[in-house]
């Protein structure tokens, strides 16, 4: 169910939602955002950022650096990492999906799409070796 019904049925006024339907990215999805609630002349200085539990560190990353003027407060759906892996049927695809987010995490700084972050020395060889293994259909394209 989108957000939009869930709201409605939990009551609130449709009046009182407002939709951004452009966006194809985490992003887009903040600056469009950010957009929609400028022209509705609505003042921000906190938001939520509602994403799958493996995106969090990304989407803090992208809010701060498109829109440092807000905190964000990023949640998922409180799962443990054994639950949420337990969520997934295709162990192979659920580690190239965390593999696509962790470089994102880390290369996005260098396009200007998020803040930098710190990553320990031990996650940048696990990834490596992931990937030399063969855990990269999420990757970005070289």
């Amino acid at each position: 169910m989108h957000y939009r019904e869930h709201a409605l049925t939990l009551g609130v006024p449709a009046d009182a939602i407002l939709l951004e339907p452009k966006a194809t990215n985490t992003g887009q999805n903040i600056s469009f955002s950010r957009e929609v609630l400028e022209n509705a002349r609505i003042e921000v200085t906190t938001l939520m950022l509602i994403s799958m539990p493996y995106m969090q560190r990304r989407a803090h990353a992208t809010c701060r650096k498109q829109w440092p003027e807000v905190e964000p407060v990023c949640v998922s759906t409180p799962l443990s990492y054994e639950e949420y892996v337990s969520t997934h049927d295709d162990e192979k695809q659920l580690i190239d999906m965390l593999m696509g987010d962790l470089e994102r995490v880390i290369e996005y700084p260098k396009r200007g799409f998020a803040i930098e972050q710190p990553i320990p020395e031990g996650v940048h060889r696990a990834f490596d070796s992931l990937r030399a293994h063969g855990y990269d259909s999420w990757l970005l394209p070289s």
